[in-house]
């Protein structure tokens, strides 16, 4: 099957690869406003057995205005050790999650739903990223895996107000 850019879901860089001794937040702040729904996709390394907190976060500019925690808990999706399984396994939904201290190549998932898991009614509609402090072997990135209300040409940006 063949599908056109505006029929495939979209992906922006929120977190490049890098190591995380002191926690890092997002480079960007991604516009959701106009998604059926945003997958937030953490990549760690752990390469010391230093836990790792990652938090989706919520803005209501793409600068990163007024950041806060999401207002509502998500549906998360953790794999635990890449190496052995491709599996992803349901974890408890919540607004954070934290990593294991396991030594392992890791994924977790957060599905967020705009109208579910934002605070709309302050006009809150980008979502980033903030990992709490860990170790200097640790290495994180995180992407946003969006799926956009409109397609096409005249399609909302994600990256502008």
């Amino acid at each position: 099957m063949r599908f056109s850019p505006g029929q495939n879901p979209i992906v922006k860089h929120l977190l490049e690869p890098a190591a995380d001794a002191a926690g890092r937040t997002s480079t960007a702040y991604i516009n959701i406003e106009n998604a059926v729904a945003a997958r937030l996709i953490c990549h760690i390394d752990q390469g010391n057995a230093a836990t790792i907190q990652i938090d989706p976060v919520q803005s209501t500019l793409v600068d990163g205005t007024g950041t806060k925690a999401l207002s509502a808990v998500a549906r998360i999706w953790s794999n635990a050790d890449c190496a052995t399984t491709a599996d992803a396994a349901a974890a408890t939904a919540a607004v954070n999650f934290t990593t294991s201290a396991a030594v392992k190549i890791k994924t977790v998932e957060f599905e967020i739903d705009p109208t579910a898991q934002m605070d709309v009614a302050n006009n809150f509609k980008c979502i980033g990223v903030t990992t709490g402090a860990s170790n200097v072997a640790n290495i994180t990135s995180a992407v946003l895996v969006v799926w956009p209300k409109h397609t096409g040409a005249t399609a909302p940006s994600m990256i502008a107000d």
